[in-house]
């Protein structure tokens, strides 16, 4: 049996003040940093062959803090480190939804100006893209070369793999490996730094579980 494991970044600045956050590289805050840092005791458990991460900070942050607190807690990951450092593939591919010309505006504010169906519509809408950003359905073409040429031959070839990025990249992700519908996924709701794990058997997914509560 081997693992896929993914996990969305710790709490960040923007979440915690309900602005649009897309592709602006914003830190973690003190909390998303402690969630970071109890994922990693919640894998220290898993062997990790490979690790993928989105190329914004806080999907990195996250992830760095993860390995170092499953270390502490005696994971051996020594094949992991790359010097002082950690052995991570980033990939853009894995970056959170582009939300164009909603970036850094208040999610509520914003609300009250354009109406909650219209809000509901770009956030949530499978195919609805906010002015000038990306769509879910786009997130999902985005996302889906990744996860076919780089991920699923690692997972099926038996390697474990830990993958760190946002919720709707895991969204994406999450519809491509068939756990959801295209019209169930818009309303999938992903903790932040709480991991969820895949197993699988012989290159075959049998079943997925979150870590923690």
């Amino acid at each position: 049996m081997n693992y896929l494991i993914i996990m969305r970044h710790g709490q960040s600045q923007w979440n915690l003040e309900n602005r649009f956050t897309g592709w602006e590289d914003v830190d973690l805050t003190p909390a998303g940093e402690d969630e970071a840092h109890r994922a990693g005791e919640l894998i220290k458990d898993f062997p990790i062959d490979a690790v993928y991460s989105s190329t914004l900070k806080r999907a990195q942050r996250t992830v760095e803090m993860a390995l170092e607190s499953a270390e502490s807690a005696g994971a051996d990951l020594s094949a992991l480190r790359d010097g002082d450092g950690w052995k991570i593939t980033r990939h853009d591919d894995l970056r959170e939804r582009h939300y164009g010309d909603l970036v850094g505006l208040n999610k509520a504010e914003t609300a009250e100006k354009y109406g909650d169906e219209q809000i509901h519509l770009w956030r949530r809408g499978f195919e609805v893209r906010p002015p000038g950003g990306e769509s879910l359905a786009d997130v999902v073409v985005r996302v889906r070369p990744c996860y076919e040429g780089e991920i699923a031959p690692l997972v099926e070839a038996g390697k474990n793999v830990l993958v760190s990025a946002h919720g709707n990249s895991l969204r994406a992700l999450l519809l491509i490996l068939g756990e959801y519908t295209a019209e169930e996924i818009p309303g999938v709701e992903l903790p932040t730094g709480r991991p969820l794990v895949f197993e699988f058997e012989g290159g075959e997914k049998q079943k997925s579980y979150y870590l923690g509560k």
